[in-house]
């Protein structure tokens, strides 16, 4: 996720702590840790109401493509 040629950067890092900050606020009840895409694969679908769960979800998405594009 954070890797742009096998290599981790103090900037992706940091930017990828801004966009889970982000996100934290969006989603104060959630602790997502570093790694985005491990707490999309551990989320058990139907936890919470459908409408619920697709915002979710594409909040959780958008929010792992930013820290992969490094935008």
């Amino acid at each position: 996720m954070l890797r742009r040629r096998g290599r981790f950067s103090a900037s992706d890092e940091e930017f990828a702590g801004q966009v889970c900050g982000d996100l934290s606020e969006d989603l104060p009840d959630d602790d997502f840790g570093e790694n985005l895409d491990d707490w999309l694969e551990m989320y058990h679908a139907g936890s919470k109401p459908r409408c619920e769960e697709i915002e979710y979800l594409n909040l959780l998405r958008e929010a792992a493509e930013r820290i992969a594009r490094g935008r």
